[in-house]
């Protein structure tokens, strides 16, 4: 009997000494519960609440109403801004992650090669991705200029063809705009899919080089369902950002000409600072977030699922 109490005191005692030293975590997240809930939480529920108000930046007295729901969503406007933010959104998105492949793919074979100027290639493309959506807008518009000093349309005369009306012609400026967000955007695709690629198994290109498979047929068989993943997430990430893109394109063509370039986020960046209606882009904020929102659902139901343990 003695001999069993003085075996289970050892073990009371490393208990204890355990209790002591793995305090509760709850101290140690306070300051980062703290940080998410005054800057992240408490806006967000106030960007809620303030959609169900008339409240504007002119100071006006707050009342909680629904009119401006009904308002905002009603405004005939509402559904050419949302068509040119699924163009541009849509066409931004599939270029950019063509291209980001493509790049990927050119920088990884030249590498394998040992290429010269692989390591230009990928600096080259990330130098785009850290250049200030304003600064890269001003960039685009002088190289869309049409007057004579415009960049590309002075390359456009030494070759013999007509200028384009790049800016201005309400047709072609869309794709002005889609030019410039995917230059800037694409880079970021590029180092998704670099580092998605660099992850494949060789073994299994080797497999295929034996079965007699050509490069397209690796590519077809091999890279991309192995890239799956990476590509849907990267689809995810890049759509979300490319709708809240409004920086460029405000210092590029200000949403025109006409409002044939103003997105969802530019219109409510107007609605808030130049009509001072911050119920109403409040609600135009939520419809944002409810849009991206269901197509990153959409997307996740795409994700290949964890196989069973």
């Amino acid at each position: 009997m003695d001999a069993s109490i003085a075996a289970t005191g050892p073990q009371r005692i490393g208990r204890k000494a355990a209790g002591r030293h793995s305090p509760s975590p709850l101290p140690w997240l306070m300051p980062l519960i703290l940080v998410l809930g005054a800057f992240y939480l408490y806006p967000l529920i106030d960007v809620f609440r303030f959609a169900f108000t008339n409240v504007s930046l002119l100071g006006t007295d707050e009342e909680y109403t629904l009119q401006t729901i009904v308002t905002t969503l009603s405004k005939p406007e509402l559904l050419q801004i949302l068509w040119v933010t699924f163009v541009f959104t849509a066409s931004s998105v599939v270029v950019q992650q063509f291209f980001g492949l493509f790049i990927a793919l050119i920088v990884l074979h030249s590498e394998k090669r040992r290429l010269f100027g692989s390591t230009i290639v990928r600096t080259t493309a990330l130098v785009a991705w850290v250049v200030p959506g304003i600064a890269g807008g001003i960039i685009w518009k002088m190289l869309f200029n049409e007057a004579p000093f415009g960049g590309l349309n002075s390359l456009l005369r030494l070759i013999g063809v007509p200028a384009v009306q790049w800016l201005s012609d309400p047709h072609m400026v869309m794709w002005s705009v889609v030019i410039s967000n995917v230059w800037r955007g694409t880079a970021f695709s590029m180092v998704v899919m670099y580092a998605a690629s660099k992850a494949i198994d060789p073994v299994l290109y080797e497999a295929a080089e034996v079965d007699g498979a050509n490069p397209w047929q690796r590519l077809i068989y091999i890279t991309l369902p192995q890239l799956r993943t990476a590509i849907l997430v990267n689809m995810i990430l890049i759509t979300i950002q490319t709708l809240n893109t409004f920086d460029a394109i405000i210092s590029l063509t200000g949403g025109g000409p006409g409002r044939a370039t103003e997105v969802l986020s530019l219109y409510t960046f107007n609605v808030v600072f130049r009509n001072y209606d911050l119920a109403a882009g409040a609600v135009l904020s939520i419809l944002m977030l409810t849009i991206s929102l269901g197509l990153a659902l959409i997307y996740a139901r795409f994700l290949p699922k964890g196989e069973p343990t």
